[in-house]
């Protein structure tokens, strides 16, 4: 039963980073967003990821984990285009 509300939990939190992923995507614009936040997302999801490795208790719940963790960091590519494009921005409107 703990494997299966620990995977409610990941997948409700997984619902939400495809939705900021296509925004991200499109807005082409990093206003708004915190690289710090999407850092230490990664972070908590990279320890949730250890626990499972160093604990051995791995079920299908890490693939949830792993999936989120690539989303996330999408998500930081993307934060990174994004600023580049801000700056050309700014840099030819100067």
């Amino acid at each position: 039963m703990s494997e299966l509300l620990e995977a409610f939990m990941i997948i409700s939190f997984g619902i939400s980073w495809p939705i900021a992923i296509l925004k991200s995507y499109r807005s082409r614009t990093a206003k708004g967003k915190s690289i710090l936040f999407i850092f230490f997302i990664l972070f908590g999801y990279g320890c949730g990821i250890s626990s499972k490795l160093v604990s051995g208790k791995i079920t299908y719940v890490f693939a949830f984990y792993i999936l989120n963790f690539i989303m996330v960091a999408l998500d930081a590519i993307l934060y990174f285009r994004n600023s580049k494009l801000d700056r050309q921005i700014e840099n030819s409107n100067a």
